[in-house]
């Protein structure tokens, strides 16, 4: 039996995804990885004692991306016999481990330890927040194999480095380091090879130290408000407030504030 393609690795309120195909450097080669993607990210979401996700990948990537054999012998999560049956298989695949991601309202971090390619880029983009190693190494380089960002990469990546820069990215295809992507506002954080994990579980930390309804309500707020009217985003703003005013932990942020103390949140 093959195992699941995410270990999960429990640290208080913070759980450590890790791809774990490092001798295919992570490469999604099958729907059955894609459905492993789905069901922890939907196993994680109803956890209410989850309140950060690091995503990071085993040995030397971060993730290779899809198989590149599975392409050419038309088997796995890409082409098929005919194009109606592999526009089936991304939307039955990949698409739904995209969608798992761009649902899940927990707050990600990629740790991007390596290789992070094609999907495998796409991967980090679909996180909130992104650290990376001195050594990773970037590319939309779909176009290098002749193919389009068939997982939803056309959206993520603009929506964080801007249409013209992310055009830049997917038409030449070209390969850039960690100090580059930095640069670009991709990575928001380059560190020591030796210290990414730490990092990023520190960032986690810092997170999962405030409210979880609010962590919550918060990054779908920001999530609704990249392609939200100004006037939706302050109506859908009023709603998740008035759902924050009534917490539990509200009145607990109020009231360690006021007695100079650390609060005690419980997500209620």
């Amino acid at each position: 039996m093959t195992s699941p393609f995410l270990s999960v690795e429990r640290r208080g309120r913070v759980a450590i995804l890790t791809m774990s195909r490092p001798e295919s450097m992570n490469a999604i080669g099958t729907l059955e990885d894609c459905d492993n993607i789905v069901d922890t990210f939907f196993q994680l979401g109803n956890d209410r004692s989850v309140s950060a996700i690091v995503l990071t990948g085993s040995g030397r990537a971060f993730s290779s991306g899809g198989n590149i054999k599975g392409m050419k012998e038309r088997q796995g999560i890409g082409v098929l016999d005919q194009p109606d049956s592999t526009r089936a298989n991304y939307r039955r695949g990949v698409q739904r481990a995209t969608r798992a991601m761009l649902d899940c309202e927990i707050p990600m971090i990629a740790a991007i330890n390596g290789h992070a390619i094609g999907l495998g880029l796409d991967l980090a983009c679909l996180c909130d927040i992104r650290v990376a190693a001195e050594s990773a190494k970037m590319a939309a380089s779909f176009i290098k194999v002749g193919i389009v960002p068939g997982d939803g990469g056309a959206w993520t990546l603009q929506k964080i480095v801007g249409y013209s820069k992310a055009a830049e990215l997917f038409l030449t295809g070209r390969t850039f380091d960690a100090a580059y992507a930095q640069s670009i506002g991709l990575v928001g954080t380059v560190v020591p090879d030796a210290d990414l994990i730490e990092t990023a579980v520190g960032i986690a930390n810092e997170i999962a130290a405030n409210s979880p309804r609010a962590l919550r309500l918060t990054k779908k707020l920001l999530r609704e408000a990249q392609h939200g009217r100004a006037h939706d985003v302050l109506e859908l703003s009023a709603a998740y407030q008035a759902i924050a005013h009534e917490t539990k932990d509200h009145a607990e942020a109020v009231a360690a504030i006021l007695e100079k103390r650390a609060p005690n949140f419980t997500g209620d």
